[in-house]
């Protein structure tokens, strides 16, 4: 059986020019398409559906504040851009954002909780449940069940931390921690519910929870010698290396240095 003879050059340059041809239709063909829904207003961004923590935020005032902000439509949206609008909302803590075709975003907030103001005199500066500080109305809530944290800048995770490991050792004798601060040299104070000011000193938390332990143990017993409670405690102060100084109310002098350490 006979090969078939080679197409002619020019046969085979046809069908080549032929095969180009279709492949440039198609491209221009997809290219139109794109270029249709790229900019069809079907596709803009018409509505947000919202799930999660809601409780200080809601679809309408999302909208009028993150809508001005976005750009492009359900194909050129950057999600990220989106995610950023929505994070600048005040008490969000984390927005993830997805598409929903043809014309809607999906967007599930988690919001800041609440667990201590920051800062002595703020009136916007929270804590949140990992030690973070945000910015919000503190109108919002009901600041006065929280306790005031206060540091340098960035360690607020740190005075969160402490905060929870002081806090079962004062709840041990009943007493409330309503402030706690760091110095900027790294000492610690405390301001209980009685209103006295406990100076904590440096250290890690076992440190300073070991000289904390041994004032609640004992102190006590110091404050029965002159007729009074621990509720009497006006100041505390446990930087002494054998033991601690007290202040007591409607006790002038305790020792003859005005003050007592056990």
């Amino acid at each position: 059986m006979k090969k078939p003879a080679p197409l002619p050059w020019d046969i085979r340059v046809m069908n080549i020019t032929s095969g180009v041809l279709v492949v440039v239709l198609l491209c221009l063909s997809l290219g139109v398409a794109a270029w249709w829904a790229l900019r069809h207003p079907v596709f803009a961004i018409e509505k947000i559906a919202v799930y999660g923590d809601v409780a200080h935020n809601n679809a309408v005032t999302l909208r009028a504040n993150v809508m001005p902000q976005l750009s492009g439509n359900f194909f050129t949206l950057d999600l990220k851009q989106a995610k950023d609008a929505f994070e600048a909302m005040p008490w969000v803590r984390k927005a993830t954002v997805h598409r929903e075709f043809p014309n809607r975003l999906r967007v599930r907030l988690d919001e800041h909780q609440p667990v201590a103001l920051w800062g002595e005199n703020s009136e916007t500066s929270m804590v949140n449940q990992d030690g973070l500080v945000f910015e919000a109305n503190v109108d919002d809530i009901d600041a006065d069940q929280l306790p005031v944290l206060s540091g340098p800048v960035g360690q607020s995770v740190l005075v969160w931390q402490m905060y929870n490991y002081l806090r079962p050792i004062f709840g041990t004798v009943s007493i409330g921690v309503d402030k706690l601060e760091l110095s900027p040299r790294g000492s610690w104070r405390v301001q209980t519910d009685s209103d006295a000011t406990i100076e904590l000193g440096r250290g890690t938390q076992e440190e300073v929870g070991q000289r904390l332990q041994i004032f609640l143990k004992t102190v006590a017993q110091v404050t029965s010698r002159y007729q009074r409670t621990t509720t009497s405690v006006l100041a505390a102060d446990l930087r002494h290396t054998q033991g601690y100084a007290l202040r007591l109310r409607g006790v002038t002098t305790l020792g003859n240095d005005g003050n007592k350490k056990p």
